[in-house]
């Protein structure tokens, strides 16, 4: 069981082929028996997830099923998730139980699936390797002495180990895409305001997306069928009807063109992560798709521009950490400063404390013009850039990162290496617009992704073309030997 898909998941439930308490059972003794080894799960919720499988099997015995009934999946841990633990992979939080379940949980909740826990991340959702956690590093199953990515990177370990068919993810900065890459799984990034961000735990605000991240393109289409759409209680939710993103999966390919970021392409591009994109490239042709040379001329001032927005949203964001009203606080405060000062200071991790540090500093006086207006300028022509790209093709490929997943531990001392890791992901975030991480090959043994960018709300696009991709090639069926 634990090797099919979501698809295929769902069948065999719908024909009796086992049930969802079987089901559920199987994968909590997959968790058991390997998660040790890799840390993808903070919290394993099994009485509750148990309970739920049974109302599951309760419920389809009654006809009132939907597809995805009674299927296990995993939350990563930045997710309310009421009556559960959600830390966001920090001390802050560590004793922080959710009274309220978040828009997205509600959503997959109401069609009866199983959650079988909250998968590590980086602290708050800061990081691209998954070491900066209070709970440890989460390790790549394909390789323990590789990262699996950040911040998503439990979600993304845990689906390629197989210890949940699926997760839920968020993407900041590339936090689906990078770890979907780095683990060999696909892994979607919405646009901006289609899923709710509503009892998601902020980072930055206006960069920050949740979306499905599974096996194949067709169970991403699934799950984002039911997370997505408007949300009164988030003000940044768009109201816009959602469509079946399964029934655009199986269209042609043929009259499609693609676009190729010469920048994407440059010397930062590690030459076997390129080898694997031009054969991909070589298998989308054969499906009809017309490739074109497009310029993103701005796309080196992502990165700086990412750091200072980011950052600056986050100092906000994480202000309401102080020991006051929930989350860690400090032992024996002497007053109200010092319990501020040692609550934050014993709470938060050093990447969370130099992200804070920075933000403040960017939105101090005498310095909010000369950064923060400044990068959301650049902002700004980055979104251009894009948009004047989509009036030549219909969407963009590349890499997802400059290299297959690096070795642990080897960029902890240089935090500006580390950022660099995000140089082909942060851009769309900032632009709001669609992207997803397909498997497409290995390199020295090690996932390589391909990333496919979209217009505004393309998403179905982006699907079809990876299903497609999926339906020649066997890159998103391979599993690491644990």
């Amino acid at each position: 069981m634990i090797d099919l898909t979501l698809t295929q998941l769902a069948d065999g439930l719908a024909q009796g082929d086992f049930t969802s308490r079987e089901l559920t059972d199987a994968y909590l003794a997959r968790i058991a028996e390997h998660d040790a080894q890799i840390n993808s799960f903070i919290t394993v919720t099994e009485d509750s997830a148990r309970q739920a499988a049974e109302a599951a099997d309760a419920r389809r015995a009654a006809g009132q099923a939907s597809l995805l009934t009674g299927i296990p999946l995993a939350h990563k841990d930045i997710f309310c998730t009421q009556g559960v633990r959600t830390s966001c992979g920090s001390k802050m939080l560590d004793n922080f139980v959710a009274p309220y379940s978040a828009t997205v949980v509600e959503k997959l909740d109401q069609e009866g699936m199983v959650s079988l826990g909250k998968t590590n991340m980086d602290e708050f959702a800061m990081g691209s390797s998954n070491e900066s956690s209070f709970y440890g590093p989460v390790r790549n199953p394909w390789d323990a002495q590789a990262v699996p990515g950040g911040s998503s990177g439990g979600s993304a370990a845990a689906i390629a180990a197989r210890l949940t068919p699926a997760a839920t993810g968020t993407d900041t900065g590339g936090s689906i895409r990078q770890p979907a890459s780095f683990c060999g799984i696909t892994g979607l990034k919405p646009t901006y305001g289609r899923v709710s961000r509503w009892g998601m735990i902020a980072y930055a605000s206006s960069l920050d997306q949740g979306g499905p991240m599974a096996r194949t393109a067709e169970d991403c289409a699934l799950l984002l069928s039911a997370m997505a759409g408007f949300d009164p209680k988030d003000s940044t939710s768009i109201q816009r009807g959602v469509p079946d993103y399964r029934s655009a999966l199986d269209s042609p390919l043929s009259g499609l063109t693609i676009g190729l970021p010469k920048e994407y392409f440059g010397d930062g591009l590690d030459a076997s992560v390129a080898d694997v994109l031009q054969a991909a490239i070589r298998e989308l042709e054969a499906l009809g798709v017309t490739f074109k040379d497009v310029s993103l001329p701005n796309t080196r001032l992502a990165i700086p521009s990412y750091y200072v927005i980011a950052p600056a949203e986050a100092s906000s964001n994480l202000s309401r950490f102080d020991g006051v009203r929930f989350g860690h606080r400090c032992e024996n405060p002497q007053d109200l400063e010092d319990l501020y000062k040692r609550s934050r200071g014993e709470g938060f991790g050093a990447e969370v404390k130099r992200r804070i540090m920075i933000g403040t500093y960017a939105l101090s006086e005498g310095f909010y013009d000369a950064y923060y207006r400044k990068a959301q300028q650049i902002r700004r022509l980055l979104t251009q850039d894009f948009l004047a790209a989509f009036n030549e093709v219909d969407l963009l490929l590349g890499p997802v990162a400059p290299t297959t997943a690096f070795n642990l531990g080897s960029k902890n001392n240089d935090p500006v290496q580390m950022y660099l890791e995000d140089i082909y992901t942060l851009g769309i975030n900032l632009a709001g617009l669609p992207g997803m991480s397909v498997p497409a090959g290995f390199a020295a043994g090690r996932p390589v992704g391909m990333q496919l960018i979209g217009p505004h709300f393309e998403e179905a696009r982006l699907l079809n073309v990876a299903h497609q991709y999926q339906r020649v090639t066997d890159h998103h069926q391979q599993a690491p030997a644990l």
